[in-house]
């Protein structure tokens, strides 16, 4: 007995294949693109044959099967992450640069609070190997601040930091191969 597939029946199994799109989102664009096709047309059929209800049901949880794919496409285990790379390189200069800043700010008022007519230049060295020397110049207590950047050592450290926050070392074809284990006849 054919269903009918009623626009609420759509609104369902688009909302499975988004959620399931979210969840194999570390796929390459086009592999994820054709499996979200794939599973809408499926779901369709299935629907028209026993119900939405009945083919979201059979098909189980969009967890599963995006695991499923991906385990598919990449692999048993650990997988690189490009989210939780961008997290981390998008996230972590934010709160660094907000507790420099504050240290810095925190230093010129330490400046003022001594003298409110403070008058001359004053050099406060930074966070050590994190951070370049910051120098400020007052005139009449009114303070303005050059440098604080980040030092070779801090970049290194980002760019270490985001390699392993999203494991992107198994993106290596000589790393991927080592850490697959081999079938043994």
């Amino acid at each position: 007995m054919a269903h009918s597939v009623t626009w609420f029946d759509r609104l369902r199994i688009e909302r499975f294949v988004w959620t399931l799109d979210q969840q194999i989102y570390d796929l390459p664009r086009s592999s994820r693109i054709a499996t979200r096709r794939e599973v809408r047309t499926n779901l369709l059929a299935a629907a028209r044959d026993v119900g939405t209800t009945a083919a979201l049901r059979r098909l189980g949880g969009s967890r599963r099967l995006a695991e499923e794919y991906l385990t598919a496409q990449l692999g048993e285990g650990p997988r690189h992450s490009w989210i939780a790379a961008g997290y981390f390189c998008t996230l972590v200069p934010l709160v660094i640069n907000f507790f420099f800043g504050e240290a810095a700010s925190a230093y010129q008022q330490a400046v003022t609070a001594t003298d409110p007519h403070a008058t001359g230049t004053f050099t406060w060295g930074g966070v050590s190997y994190l951070q370049s020397a910051v120098t400020y110049t007052f005139a009449e207590g009114h303070g303005s601040q050059v440098g604080g950047a980040w030092t070779p050592i801090a970049y290194v450290l980002w760019l270490v930091g985001t390699v392993v926050a999203g494991r992107l070392w198994r993106l290596l074809p000589w790393m991927a191969r080592r850490l697959r284990p081999t079938a043994t006849s």
